[in-house]
Formats: C-alpha cells, sequence, structure tokens
C-alpha cells in the first residue's frame, strides 16, 4: 500500500505495523536484548517491525536528566542493530545538522511533536532521502498535519508518516482524539498511533513525566479498531528504573500479550 516506506521485516499485508523500542540508549547491552526479543515475537505473530530508539534526548525538563550515553556512540548502536538483524531502524531528530548525521544509521527520521512545525528541521530530513515520521504536535489539529506533509514534499521528500501521540488537555494531561486516524490518513500516508506517550502526564512539579501505563491496551485497541496502519509503542526490561519515560512505557514480558490482543482485533476491522 506503500511502496515508498523502508522494507519492513515479515511485511504481509496482513498486520499493522509496529515501531518498537527502549526510550532512549541507556547502554551498549541493553539495546540488543530489547531488539531481538521484539524481533521474536513480531516474527511469531506476522508484524512488521521497525526498532526505535533515541540516540539523545534533547527535550528534558530538568538539567540533570539523562539524555545519553555519546551521540556517535548511541548512533553506532542503532546502526549495528540494524545490520545484525537486518531492521529498519527509527530514531528522532532535534535539529538541522544531526539529520544528514542520524540518517548514516538508520531508515526513518522523526521529528518530535514539539518541532512539527519547525520548517527548517523538516527542510533537512526530507533532503536525506530517509523516510521522515512526524509526530502530531500536542498543540496541533489532525488537519494541520497537512501543512507538515507538504513541507516536506516541497524539499524533496516522498516517503512520509504521520504520528498521533495525543492532544494537550489542560496543563499536565493528554487525550486521544481517534477521528485524527481517518483525518491524517487523508494525506495518503501511513498513520501511527503512539500508545506510550499518549499516556503521558507531562509538566509535572518534579520535571520528571508522569503516565498511566495500565491504559496502554486501551489506547491500542481503539487504535486498530480505527485502523491505523501502525502502533509505536516504548518498552523496557524495567520501566521503574529506565532512564527516561519509564512511568509511561510497557513492561517488556507484557509485549507478546498486548500485541497478540491487537493482532486479533485488527483482523477483524480491517473487514468491516
Amino acid at each position: 500500500m506503500y511502496p515508498n516506506l523502508p522494507q519492513l521485516h515479515h511485511i504481509d499485508g496482513g498486520n499493522f505495523f509496529l515501531i518498537a523500542g527502549p526510550c532512549v540508549i541507556e547502554d551498549e547491552k541493553m539495546p540488543f536484548q530489547i531488539a531481538e526479543q521484539l524481533l521474536e515475537i513480531t516474527d511469531k505473530l506476522h508484524i512488521p517491525f521497525a526498532f526505535k530508539a533515541s540516540y539523545r534526548k534533547a527535550n528534558r525538563s530538568r538539567v540533570d536528566s539523562f539524555t545519553g550515553i555519546g551521540d556517535w556512540e548511541g548512533l553506532e548502536i542503532l546502526g549495528k542493530i540494524r545490520e545484525r538483524y537486518n531492521i529498519p531502524v527509527v530514531t528522532d531528530i532535534h535539529n538541522e545538522t544531526e539529520a544528514a548525521t542520524a540518517a548514516q544509521f538508520v531508515d526513518v527520521l522523526q521529528i518530535p511533536a514539539f518541532l512539527s512545525r519547525q520548517t527548517s528541521l523538516l527542510a533537512a530530513a526530507a533532503e536525506t532521502g530517509r523516510v521522515v515520521n512526524v509526530k502530531k504536535g500536542q498543540f496541533l489539529s489532525p488537519e494541520a498535519m497537512t501543512h507538515a506533509v507538504n513541507k516536506i514534499k516541497y524539499y524533496g521528500g516522498e516517503k512520509i508518516m504521520l504520528t498521533e501521540r495525543g492532544t494537550t488537555f489542560g496543563y499536565e494531561d493528554l487525550v486521544v482524539d481517534f477521528r485524527s486516524i481517518p483525518i491524517m490518513k487523508r494525506n495518503n500516508v501511513p498513520v501511527v498511533v503512539d500508545i506510550t506517550h499518549s499516556l503521558q502526564k507531562p509538566n509535572q512539579p518534579s520535571g520528571i513525566s508522569g503516565g498511566n501505563p495500565e491504559m496502554i491496551e486501551t489506547i491500542g485497541r481503539a487504535a486498530v479498531a480505527n485502523c491505523c496502519d501502525g502502533i509505536f509503542l516504548e518498552t523496557h526490561p524495567d520501566p521503574k528504573n529506565a532512564k527516561s519515560d519509564g512511568a509511561n512505557m510497557l513492561p517488556l514480558r507484557l509485549v507478546e500479550e498486548l500485541l497478540a490482543k491487537l493482532v486479533k482485533l485488527y483482523s477483524v476491522a480491517r473487514d468491516l
């Protein structure tokens, strides 16, 4: 359906695709363990899979928050995962100079929601020729994402995805408007729903975002029932001790059970 996207592992046209991994690369060993386990699960369930991890976290509330193990170290790990497991790899970028650098190691450049209107960043990502996944700003309507798509196309980008990740609701909460799936699909690009960041509790006085992970399955069910093209989720073996976004991540041990349920639901929804 979307031939310009990178070849996803075990794509058969019958399932949504999955973008998943830890929030950030915390060390040199754990990303490989997570990627390997996710690949085993998605092979079993015949879900096309791309591994995601940030090599650097630039958007942190507190000055003492963990940002990464080093840019080159993180990017090299992503490149090794891509090569070892022969799967597409996704990472986010935060400024124009990062686009060309990260593009050497990954297949998909992700634009963070807070930066989704940043024309120069969208242009730089488009000019790499990589797939560009734009997360819808928490402050934007789904209709407004047409402009992000048009900017990327204007600068030569042809491979585009849009991701729903919730809309600001008061100071410390997000809500998901599932009308955004068909609305953003009008751009003739794949639409992904981020079922973990959609449950963030941002702007906490502590400077550490909260979350509501017990609702991940609820958001996931609604997303596939409304025929999203892809699911985005962050996972970790021990979310309570994760160095970023642990409050809204899915424990790795629960991923297979959740995805099995979503596959069953998606098979019904796509035939209605």
